[in-house]
């Protein structure tokens, strides 16, 4: 008897590999952020792509705002195009970042996700920058 991990078989390692290393071209994570910005390797734009009070209310240190409606190619005229954008929303429940991931690369930038977005940067235990106090919920409005 097989358990149900094995009930699907698994890729041959050639299609795995192919396919775990696609991944890694469309998402970074939280930690490799962080230990970026750490380092002073900031060679990326950090975008929180939820709404201006989401944003005001706590978001990722170095992160600049702009909501997924709003992303359009003369609100980036002044970013050449091969600058890299990183972008991240609520969490692993909001698909805002995958919205602006697909904008962004329609408009010809090279473009990755932060996955775990707000809710992942704080699973790992690192800080928001708050503009203001949070009274309620925070929405994604992206």
């Amino acid at each position: 008897m097989t358990s149900l991990v094995r009930d699907i078989p698994a890729a041959p390692s050639a299609i795995a590999l192919m396919h775990f290393s696609n991944r890694l071209t469309f998402e970074t994570d939280c930690s490799d952020v962080y230990s970026s910005q750490e380092a002073g390797e900031v060679d990326f734009v950090l975008v929180d792509v939820r709404g201006s009070l989401a944003f005001k209310r706590g978001h990722v240190p170095g992160a600049i705002n702009i909501p997924t409606r709003l992303l359009s190619a003369d609100g980036l005229a002044d970013y050449s195009k091969g600058t890299l954008f990183v972008v991240y929303c609520a969490g692993p429940h909001c698909n805002g970042a995958n919205k602006a991931a697909v904008k962004l690369a329609a408009l010809g930038y090279p473009v990755k996700e932060m996955i775990g977005g707000v809710t992942g940067w704080l699973d790992e235990g690192f800080s928001l920058s708050v503009e203001q106090p949070a009274k309620t919920p925070i929405a994604c409005e992206c």
